[in-house]
């Protein structure tokens, strides 16, 4: 599927001589032009563009703007639909090509090694520790930050949510990625701005 999706006309033919795609399983959401907002699944990407998994009945040439969980913030136009999603397109400036080019090899070799957790991002110790867990039934607990990176977070809580579960931290939607032996470990639905991120960052 992932082969079908990039028949990219033009500029996709180069591309793929240039960025070998990768298959990357990221969660995340994506706003249409019309501002309505749906989740989505990455299947395969590349600097040049990333293939997603969504009912959602896009319309190629429609600009989208996503947010992956361990990328971020994304935008493109709808090259091409499939059967279950869509390809995006993206025309990026040398300097987030690159960036996004890292990203991905990152994120291919820690799948490859089977490695249980993302460390591309420094993590810090917060001055204020204490914050809630609240889960989708609306249950909440109180909680306390080991740590926190731009992309997720360590607490310590008594309540472990099953690996999957959306839950909110504080104020910030994130997911279970990792039970640890005093609680779990997050991945935030969109990472802190990294001009946003030090020791004074309140979740």
């Amino acid at each position: 599927m992932g082969a079908v999706a990039w028949s990219i006309a033009e500029p996709a033919k180069v591309e793929r001589r240039r960025h070998q795609r990768v298959k990357v399983r990221l969660a995340g959401r994506f706003m249409r032009s019309d501002r309505m907002e749906f989740d989505c699944e990455s299947i395969d990407a590349s600097p040049g563009g990333i293939a997603f998994s969504s009912d959602a009945g896009v319309r190629p040439g429609e600009r989208i703007v996503a947010y992956l969980n361990q990328i971020g913030r994304i935008e493109g136009k709808v090259a091409r639909t499939f059967a279950g999603g869509f390809a995006l397109h993206m025309s990026l400036l040398a300097a987030k090509r690159d960036k996004l080019a890292d990203q991905l090899t990152w994120l291919a070799n820690r799948h490859s090694l089977g490695m249980p957790e993302d460390r591309r991002h420094e993590r810090i110790e917060p001055r204020d520790r204490c914050t809630t867990l609240k889960l989708s039934n609306g249950r909440e607990f109180t909680a306390s930050l080991i740590d926190i990176s731009i992309s997720g977070a360590a607490l310590r809580v008594d309540f472990r949510p099953s690996i999957g579960s959306r839950v909110v931290v504080g104020s910030t939607p994130a997911q279970v990625v990792r039970h640890i032996e005093c609680g779990i470990g997050v991945e935030f639905m969109r990472p802190i701005p990294a001009d946003d991120f030090s020791e004074d960052t309140t979740l």
